[in-house]
């Protein structure tokens, strides 16, 4: 089978940080101005990069690679470095204030959202129709935990190693419309649960609903949302790929008639805990316990990996060798949370630091 042809996109979320000494720096007000593509997050310690869609890999790495430079080229003016972290591992400040629709969340969720310092990767993949869509998204649950393990990019938090691959993880959970859904069924009953969350008044409007993978609201696509940002474009572009693939599987499923996931929102709960806790590779440098998306059952990480390959692989097509390559890299040890280990145990975390920077 040849390469999908179903476009994708990538939004990166990164840190602005000292290049010194790798403190965040509340720098985006001055950063955003000097970069055309550069969008700001919920903290001013961050800032966003989007590429456009596309169907080939090597355009999305070139794409990728070109959009953050420019952010590190817009953050040097103002004195600060860019690091693709997932969180800071040196402690940053009091959040700032800021005006608009992310003063609204912070103002009415308190800590849990001043402490959103966290960078994700989210990647979009086209879909035919809303209908599909949500076909997709019934049967795609029991593999992001997988995901997930793969993109871990986030062990330290406050100046600490916290034991997690994917630290990050866990505080984004903290939000409550964040995690997995459930079956839907139909657009219909896709709509119905967003706009029964809307209508609690307690997110500030649709674009909370921060479900692991949604239907974008201005894009005919499905948005994967599982993943920590990636420490590198390769990196990234093997989880775009991934991504890419249970979508067009999951759509084809769909199509043929195959039923739904049946895992139970709260089993993956769990199992997106197991693969924020040790990833493909635990702290102690073992490999890390993942669930089983078929069985349900802890394996290994390469067990689950392998699972997920084979579950993809007529959909990965022309980009199979590339995907098992950057796979089999992250499985010997180079996930971002053990490559960021490492740097620790050879300089602490300013070393960490530097070894995520992204260079102009």
């Amino acid at each position: 089978m040849e390469r999908s042809t179903r476009r994708m996109g990538v939004e990166e979320e990164l840190l602005l940080v000292d290049p010194d000494d790798g403190t965040p720096l509340g720098l985006a007000p001055a950063v955003l101005p000097a970069a055309a593509d550069l969008d700001g997050e919920m903290r001013a310690e961050q800032v966003e990069t989007g590429s456009i869609p596309h169907d080939d890999p090597g355009a999305l790495a070139a794409d990728l690679r070109r959009r953050r430079a420019d952010a590190a080229r817009a953050a040097r003016i103002s004195g600060a470095a860019v690091a693709a972290l997932a969180t800071s591992p040196v402690a940053p400040g009091p959040a700032t204030s800021v005006e608009g629709r992310y003063g609204r969340i912070l103002e009415r969720f308190g800590r849990i959202a001043s402490a959103q310092l966290t960078n994700g990767q989210h990647v979009h993949v086209e879909i035919a129709s809303r209908e599909e869509g949500v076909g997709v998204l019934d049967r795609i649950g029991s593999w992001l935990p997988v995901l997930r393990a793969l993109s871990a990019n986030s062990p330290f938090w406050q100046g600490e190693d916290t034991g997690y691959a994917s630290y990050r993880s866990l505080v984004w959970a903290r939000m409550p419309s964040a995690g997995p859904s459930r079956v839907f069924g139909s657009v219909a009953a896709y709509d119905e649960a967003v706009a029964a969350m809307v209508a609690t008044d307690t997110i500030v409007d649709d674009g909370m609903v921060y479900f692991d993978a949604r239907l974008a609201a201005h894009f005919p696509t499905v948005e994967v949302r599982v993943t920590d940002v990636s420490l590198t474009v390769d990196d990234a572009v093997t989880v775009a790929l991934l991504a890419r693939a249970l979508v067009a599987t999951a759509a084809a499923a769909w199509a043929a008639g195959a039923p739904p996931d049946t895992a139970p929102v709260e089993a993956l709960r769990l199992a997106h805990w197991r693969a924020a806790r040790a990833g493909c590779v635990a702290s102690d440098g073992e490999t890390g316990v993942l669930v089983h998306p078929v069985t349900g059952r802890p394996v290994p990480a390469p067990e689950a990996v392998a699972a997920l390959l084979d579950h993809v692989d007529d959909a990965l097509g022309d980009d199979r060798e590339a995907v098992k390559a950057g796979v089999a890299r992250v499985l010997d040890g180079a996930t971002g949370a053990a490559v960021q280990r490492a740097a620790f145990a050879s300089g602490g975390l300013t070393a960490v630091v530097r070894a995520a920077l992204v260079d102009p």
